[in-house]
């Protein structure tokens, strides 16, 4: 068997749960989607309504939530109530990670009104908003002035919140960093009640580089000003097929976004939009984007695709036919090509919704989609929950672009999951040490990628049904998440925090810094009101006798002291 061939396996006995996963389409037809259809459509109706209001009138309506989630924060008693959480229910966020945490005694805090936007500075090319604004929500405004955020992260639904406190990425993160780098400043709801600003050169810059991946265990976040780039009208797209070994794919990947002569800030060499997807572990699809004007997308000859109508072949398809017809170029309405990958899911529609994909029902139904992900979460039980967490993979792995073609093979031996997703970001050298971090000592490599400023990382999505599941074989997903997380560890690679982890306390540690964390949690009052990080990740139920236990002990733990 060759290093790269998929171990054989014992086939595995089907369960109850298998045919209820099996017919699952029958409930996410006739129940999910007329509902997602339903919210889709009142919430669009919510931000016109917004859309219509002053930045004053908006202004004022933020300021007087601001001092209602003061008041509730006042009204705690440490002593009897519960550690702060968002009133927020469970299933609503987008990840898959489960909301264990809330089934501890909790005191709840309700910010679902935060969702407006407030102020787009053309001046400044500042965006203000609140942290329940999504990514369709802030490109439906911007787009038509020729403005965006730097990095707008493709599904729709994803929150300027989550994407912060969490993790968010897009095709243009290899020039702009990942999705919090782009912020300028937060306001921050702090423990005592403070409401402050955070920027990186004002008094709370210490906090302001810890709020990222802090999953809003530092303090309560209300607002965040964002940057903005100006924009075209168009993206043209060319997709580029590659062929080989996947080492041969992953240095294919690499050309597509870093000169090998080392000149990646050179815009001219370095395109603005890059993603690459990995169909089998001989095939690959570069795609890379440059914005392009109306004139220049309807000039004659030149192929226009609105992907974003209904009942268009899903992106991930349609950029697959390049393996067949070689090297194309199409020019995509640049809001639609932001949420290219929304409809499907990426490809996780296929294992919703096994015939989706097929011409009769994207015409049909096709405008129904996609399903929200909250109500797919909504109606599965704890029987289904456990299933897709032991036979189904959504991870993702940010690696050092170099070690792109080693993760491949990795994922190809263990998981041997397709579809990958590969997506390249910077990690910038910052004047602190936060959560995340590049390898010390990368500037004087100077690998293909890296500049002396920020080193290169790549996101490789893992999302599907591992190829021992689809044939039937057995398959410890837990085990192969365990084995995962220790790979990236080694490998100084990270593992964002939605998705499901397995990481005990000491190895979610040496994956990730505590040191400005820690100080930030001492220094603003966060112990012992917002739970701490690792337990707001931790797989499993969470008690509220283990979570104060944790607090208590948090300082006397050696692997979350500063270095």
């Amino acid at each position: 068997m060759s290093d790269l061939e998929a171990p054989l396996r014992p086939k595995r006995k089907k369960v109850w749960v298998d045919y209820f996963v099996q017919f699952r389409w029958i409930i996410v037809i006739f129940v999910v989607l007329p509902i997602s259809f339903t919210i889709y459509f009142l919430t669009y109706l919510g931000d016109i309504k917004s859309d219509r209001k002053s930045f004053k009138q908006r202004q004022k309506e933020h300021d007087e939530n601001v001092k209602k989630v003061v008041n509730r924060l006042k009204q705690r008693n440490p002593s009897k109530d519960g550690l702060v959480c968002t009133a927020r229910k469970p299933y609503i966020a987008v990840g898959m990670r489960n909301v264990d945490y809330k089934r501890a005694r909790h005191f709840e805090v309700d910010l679902s009104e935060f969702r407006n936007i407030l102020d787009i500075d053309k001046e400044r090319m500042i965006a203000r908003v609140e942290p329940l604004v999504n990514m369709g929500q802030i490109s439906r405004v911007t787009v038509p002035m020729n403005l965006s955020l730097a990095v707008v992260a493709e599904l729709d639904d994803l929150t300027v919140g989550g994407l912060i406190n969490g993790y968010g990425i897009e095709g243009s993160a290899h020039i702009y960093g990942l999705f919090s780098d782009t912020v300028v400043a937060y306001e921050i709801i702090l423990a005592d009640g403070r409401l402050v600003r955070a920027t990186k050169d004002n008094e709370y810059s210490d906090l302001f580089y810890a709020i990222p991946w802090s999953q809003g265990t530092l303090g309560l976040l209300v607002a965040a000003e964002i940057k903005l780039i100006p924009v075209k009208e168009y993206m043209r797209l060319t997709y580029k097929p590659v062929i080989g070994n996947l080492q041969e794919l992953a240095q294919g990947y690499v050309d597509s976004l870093a000169p090998r002569d080392g000149d990646q800030d050179n815009p001219e060499k370095v395109p603005d939009f890059i993603e690459t997807m990995i169909y089998s572990p001989t095939e690959a699809v570069c795609m890379f984007g440059r914005y392009a004007s109306k004139e220049e997308a309807k000039k004659k000859g030149n192929v226009i695709n609105s992907v974003g109508w209904w009942f268009k072949p899903w992106f991930y398809q349609h950029a697959q036919t390049a393996l067949k017809k070689g090297e194309f170029v199409e020019y995509i309405p640049t809001r639609e090509y932001y949420h290219r990958h929304t409809r499907c899911l990426y490809w996780e529609g296929k294992l919703i919704l096994p015939f989706a994909d097929q011409w009769w029902f994207r015409w049909t139904l096709g405008w129904l989609m996609p399903p929200k992900v909250s109500l797919l979460k909504a109606t599965q039980g704890e029987a289904i929950r456990n299933y897709y967490h032991d036979m189904h993979v959504i991870q993702d792995m940010l690696v050092p672009l170099y070690k792109v073609g080693d993760a491949l093979e990795w994922v190809h031996r263990e998981m041997e999951v397709y579809p990958i997703w590969l997506c390249p970001h910077r990690l910038f050298k910052l004047p602190v040490k936060t959560m995340v971090y590049p390898e010390p000592g990368f500037e004087h490599q100077r690998r293909q990628g890296d500049t002396e400023y920020a080193q290169m990382y790549t996101d490789v999505g893992v999302y599907y049904a591992p190829g021992p599941v689809l044939r039937g074989e057995e398959f410890d997903g837990a085990e192969a998440v365990r084995r995962m997380e220790n790979w990236l560890i080694e490998n100084h690679g990270f593992q964002p925090q939605y998705a499901v982890s397995e990481l005990n306390e000491k190895n979610f540690w040496r994956m990730f810094d505590a040191s400005l964390y820690e100080h930030c949690r001492r220094k603003y009052g966060a112990v012992g009101t917002f739970m701490s990080v690792y337990y707001k990740c931790k797989k499993g139920r969470k008690t509220e006798k283990e979570v104060q236990e944790a607090e208590q002990a948090h300082l006397e733990t050696p692997y979350a002291e500063a270095d």
